[in-house]
């Protein structure tokens, strides 16, 4: 799986590649220079049950980390994984 980041001042989103398909997507917004909003994430039905979401919050909180920003995750996907995974919160707003 091939996770790549677009990026602007305003917003971006993580995509998900299998086998060079699209395979999910999880999408934030900026809310001031050192934090996010997680607001969507979402998988392509052939995809379901791979990992993809999980992949796509990794690489999300990857970033936080490695750019010392915090996340807000109004997505309900992502809220609750953040829950389950107490090991991803040091990046929670």
């Amino acid at each position: 799986m091939e996770i790549k980041q677009q990026n602007n001042e305003k917003n971006g989103m993580f995509e998900a590649f299998i086998d060079g398909r699209h395979a999910g997507e999880m999408t934030y917004t900026w809310a001031g220079e050192d934090k996010f909003i997680i607001d969507h994430t979402d998988v392509e039905e052939a995809y379901n049950g791979l990992g993809v979401g999980m992949n796509l919050l990794n690489a999300v909180v990857d970033f936080a980390r490695k750019e010392n920003k915090k996340v807000i995750p109004l997505c309900p996907f992502a809220s609750a994984m953040f829950k389950k995974h107490t090991e991803l919160q040091d990046v929670l707003a």
